[in-house]
């Protein structure tokens, strides 16, 4: 089984680049299709951010330079996410780079919360996990063995 850290890479949807002003702020609007709230909190804690509020349909991220406000889109089927980034020298390319790396932590927590719940299940299936390896680029290989009779 094989399970990429880029697991997440497709969820940015097009959008990008939704550029306008608020309050002579740069404002620029994405959409995620992202749906964990936690496992999405988790990845922007690990992309530096600070969290300065969450429900189950807004978060809001503060890093030093851009801040994030998503909400849900309840036109968008399946909890899309809505996210206008804006703050001091916001431009489609410094979006673009946070984006990147929400989307690579986000894939990485997906990818953690895949691994654990294959580990509690695996026993209940019949099954053992028989070996585990990362390789160089974050992917995870598990090979299981089914138990005789199962």
């Amino acid at each position: 089984m094989l399970i990429p850290a880029a697991v997440a890479a497709a969820t940015w949807v097009a959008g990008r680049g939704q550029r306008r002003e608020m309050d002579g702020r740069t404002v620029i609007g994405v959409s995620t299709r992202m749906r964990d709230v936690d496992l999405l909190t988790g990845a922007l804690t690990d992309t530096g951010a600070v969290v300065t509020s969450q429900t189950d349909d807004a978060l809001v991220a503060q890093w030093s330079n851009v801040s994030a406000r998503f909400h849900r889109d309840p036109a968008v089927a399946g909890g899309a996410w809505q996210v206008d980034f804006l703050g001091e020298g916001t431009t489609e390319e410094s979006v673009a780079e946070v984006v990147t790396a929400i989307d690579t932590a986000y894939g990485l927590r997906v990818q953690q919360a895949v691994l654990t719940r294959l580990r509690e299940r695996a026993p209940l299936a019949g099954m053992s996990i028989a070996s585990e390896s990362v390789d160089d680029n974050d992917t995870v290989t598990v090979v299981l063995d089914l138990a005789a009779g199962a």
